[in-house]
């Protein structure tokens, strides 16, 4: 059974949570990356439900401090929870948020079967981020952080991480 990811944000609430940023990958919106499972205006207060990319995630602590201060900058107190089940997964993170991580040079992730084939060292099909060349291979399961393996393009030579699929 596939858990479709909608959040329920409150659409005047759009405007802030788009100012707050994953501080590991800085040009992805807390929206880009789809860990806001809930942002509502309850009583005054707003209520945000975060869902962490993986359990332990220390931006994590981060992006909670920047929502509470995104909101606070406009005079509003913001609670923030975390929410663990259902576990996030990579097919919440945006279409634009994809595009954005590649231009900022992280090959966004494949499927799970295409994931699974690009770590093992099975195909060539992790496209490199600045010639797009899928001629690439893996130097390491982990890039610059535990969600990300490190790649190089065996073209252009450049190093580059590859965000690895989360299901």
């Amino acid at each position: 059974m596939t858990i479709v990811h909608e959040p329920n944000i409150d659409v005047d609430l759009i405007p802030i949570l788009e100012t707050v940023s994953d501080p590991e990958i800085p040009v992805l919106t807390v929206l880009d990356l789809g860990v806001i499972r809930e942002a509502r205006e309850v009583n005054g207060e707003i209520v945000i439900k975060l869902t962490p990319t993986y359990s332990g995630c220390p931006a994590m602590d981060v992006i909670g401090d920047d929502l509470k201060k995104a909101f606070a900058d406009i005079g509003k107190v913001a609670k923030v929870e975390l929410v663990l089940a259902p576990a996030w997964s990579t097919d919440w993170i945006s279409e634009e948020g994809r595009q954005k991580m590649e231009a900022y040079g992280i090959a966004p992730p494949l499927s799970a079967t295409a994931d699974k084939e690009a770590l093992l060292g099975n195909k060539k099909i992790v496209k490199c981020t600045l010639c797009g060349s899928t001629n690439t291979h893996l130097v390491s399961q982990f890039g610059s952080t535990a969600c990300k393996a490190l790649f190089k393009c065996d073209d252009c030579l450049e190093p580059f991480d590859y965000f690895k699929c989360l299901k």
